[in-house]
C-alpha cells in the first residue's frame, strides 16, 4: 500500500474528489471505484442520521442529529419577537484525539 498523495486543494478546502484521489492512489484502484464507495458511504451515513442514529467515527468524531426546541427570536429589522418553530440540526462532535492533535 503506497502512501496518499498530497495534492493541491482548492482554496484550502479538502472535498469528496481530493479524499478518492488519494485513495484511488495509496490503493492502486480506479478512480471511479472510489469515488463510488465514497459516494455509497456518505448516503449511508446520511439515511442512518435520517433515521436518528449515532454515528461514530473512530479518531474522527460522532455526527448525530440535535432536536431544537421552539423559541422567540427577533426580527433583527424591526426587533419584533418572532416565534422560531422546532427543528432538527446535524450536530458534530470531534473526538478527544483529533481535538488534542490540532
Amino acid at each position: 500500500m503506497k502512501k496518499p498523495a498530497k495534492g493541491p486543494t482548492t482554496n484550502g478546502i479538502l472535498t469528496l474528489r481530493h479524499i478518492a484521489e488519494a485513495l484511488s492512489e495509496a490503493h492502486e484502484l480506479p478512480k471511479r471505484q472510489v469515488n463510488e464507495m465514497m459516494t455509497q458511504v456518505i448516503d449511508f451515513i446520511a439515511k442512518s442520521l435520517k433515521k436518528g442514529e449515532k454515528i461514530r467515527l473512530s479518531g474522527l468524531g460522532i455526527l448525530q442529529v440535535r432536536k431544537r426546541a421552539a423559541r422567540m427570536g427577533r426580527n433583527p429589522q424591526t426587533g419584533e419577537p418572532v416565534k422560531i418553530k422546532a427543528s432538527k440540526k446535524i450536530a458534530f462532535r470531534a473526538a478527544k484525539d483529533l481535538k488534542e492533535s490540532i
